[in-house]
């Protein structure tokens, strides 16, 4: 049984003008590889375009259409044929001829008259190197294509567990899940269109944008830690209660440093968390909280963060509060502009506040879910009342 039928040998390319060249040259190889010969330089560029290519080209130099520097010159300019190793086979031996055409890109040159041993070896030699070199580029798109199909199954998970955390602090407080989403949207419309601005733009690449879009949901978790006797309050909170209420920041952040002290190396993503959890209620004239920070000191992340949740904050029904018309939203935004918010924050607000209210008609709140959580609160508080009474 034959183990390399002709189909499957590699195909070499002859060039020569010379047909006792070409037939000198085919006898000595036919052996072991399929043959292809061209005459010219014109049907040699043709042949190696075609499909499937040759897997070597044996080049002359002296012909008369155009020479082999010039065809060794087109086939490498062509993506198509620029991988096709070629050997120089021609009587030109200064070493001038030799630099030229390795220069041009040929592996290897060859002077006539043909040494046969010595040319086999060297077609054999850089087939298996061309081959090795195939193997490798192939082996490195599987590993490029499995590497970006780990890497989105990765962040698809790290997205899932986002959301997840998120909605655990979501199912304590008296806000939808759809909060979340809202907010995130608006923290990201508002940092793309502060992207060109030039206190911004070294902080605002694609990839922190994204980043920023993923930490947004996070933004209240530290609310876990608030009793449901002071989250779930539908009434005025007491002076001490709201106290207690404003250390959910102080919470959250500390969730995140221990995070970040147990992962040991710094993660962009997380900090956005912290600055986020710990300062998106801080003012830009040093009166909000925890720390009472003021202007450029609170994190950007924080700032941007301020006054998405603040707009969906007015627009959307709570239990304490009714809605506020987009119109009246935008308004009291631009009210605070320079007192809670930063003043160029604002503008830009402004200038995409028609976005602002897409986002809301997208995420918009289920019909049902504030009877709904109507209901539920007055469970709770009902349950927890009957356990604080039973201490």
């Amino acid at each position: 049984m034959n183990e390399n039928p002709t189909t499957d040998r590699q195909v070499i390319l002859i060039v020569d003008d010379i047909p006792d060249n070409l037939s000198l040259l085919s006898a000595l190889l036919k052996d072991r590889y399929k043959i292809k010969a061209a005459t010219g330089g014109e049907r040699a560029l043709a042949i190696a375009a075609a499909d499937p290519p040759p897997d070597l080209i044996l080049l002359d130099v002296i012909m008369p259409d155009m020479d082999g520097y010039e065809v060794c010159r087109r086939l490498k300019a062509d993506p198509r044929t620029a991988g096709i190793p070629v050997i120089f086979l021609t009587a030109r031996t200064q070493d001038e001829d030799e630099a030229q055409g390795l220069k041009l890109g040929a592996v290897d040159y060859l002077s006539k008259p043909v040494k046969p041993a010595i040319m086999l070896a060297r077609v054999e030699a850089h087939l298996t190197l061309s081959n090795a070199r195939r193997l490798f580029e192939d082996y490195n798109d599987f590993l490029e294509v499995a590497v970006q199909q780990r890497t989105r199954e990765v962040v698809d998970v790290q997205d899932a567990t986002i959301m997840a955390i998120a909605a655990l602090a979501g199912i304590r407080d008296n806000e939808t899940g759809t909060h979340v989403c809202r907010t995130q949207h608006g923290v990201r419309a508002l940092a793309r269109q502060l992207q060109s601005h030039p206190r911004f733009a070294d902080q605002l690449s694609a990839e922190a944008i994204e980043l920023l879009f993923k930490a947004a949901p996070l933004h209240d978790i530290g609310k876990i830690g608030v009793p449901d006797r002071i989250l779930l309050n539908p009434g005025r909170l007491t002076a001490s209660e709201f106290e207690i209420m404003k250390t959910h920041t102080i919470v959250g952040r500390h969730a995140i440093q221990t995070a970040e002290q147990h992962l040991g190396v710094p993660n962009r993503f997380l900090r956005y968390v912290r600055e986020i959890v710990g300062s998106h209620h801080e003012r830009w004239d040093g009166s909000g909280y925890p720390e009472g920070l003021a202007g450029d000191a609170i994190p950007l992340s924080a700032r941007l963060m301020a006054v998405a949740d603040v707009y969906d904050a007015l627009i959307k029904r709570r239990l304490y509060k009714a809605e506020v018309p987009h119109d009246q939203a935008v308004a009291a935004i631009w009210a605070e502009r320079g007192s809670h918010f930063d003043p160029d924050i604002v503008d830009a607000f402004i200038d995409i506040a028609d976005q602002f209210r897409a986002i809301a008609a997208q995420f918009a709140d289920d019909p049902n879910a504030f009877q709904e959580e109507l209901r539920r609160m007055e469970f709770t508080i009902v349950e927890e009342t009957i356990v604080l009474g039973g201490n």
